[in-house]
């Protein structure tokens, strides 16, 4: 499941609605809701999102959050290293044969823990 997917769900079941009802609000069919909330199909394009947020009626942070989520819900994630450092495919690799293993502790950490260092280096760009 994608992170977009489970917010979904939660807000999708939060108020008892099913997915054919969500579906036929959002003017698409069941089985594409289905397939988006178990995260076996691509994040939503921009439209889309906004057809759920406006579905939903939430405002301003929650609707940052959705749209983020969307960025970071892509259930087969290419990594391409071709042209960077010995350490950024052996990283790359690395995850890709390990993920699995990790528990949710362990992966909000790292998660977490790459998302400071990114932020550090926005911060300093500006």
């Amino acid at each position: 499941m994608t992170p977009f997917a489970a917010k979904i769900r939660q807000m999708r079941r939060a108020r008892g609605l099913t997915q054919k009802e969500m579906a036929a609000a959002l003017g698409v069919s069941p089985a594409y809701l289905s397939a988006l909330e178990h995260g076996r199909r691509s994040p939503p394009n921009w439209a889309m999102v906004q057809k759920i947020i406006g579905f939903f009626n939430v405002i301003w942070d929650e609707a940052d959050e959705l749209q983020r989520l969307a960025t970071l819900s892509h259930p087969r994630v290419v990594v391409d290293t071709a042209g960077l450092s010995d350490k950024a495919t052996a990283l790359a690799n690395l995850v890709a044969r390990h993920i699995a293993e990790l528990d949710e502790k362990e992966l909000a950490r790292l998660f977490d823990e790459l998302e400071g260092i990114l932020e550090k280096k926005r911060k300093k760009t500006e």
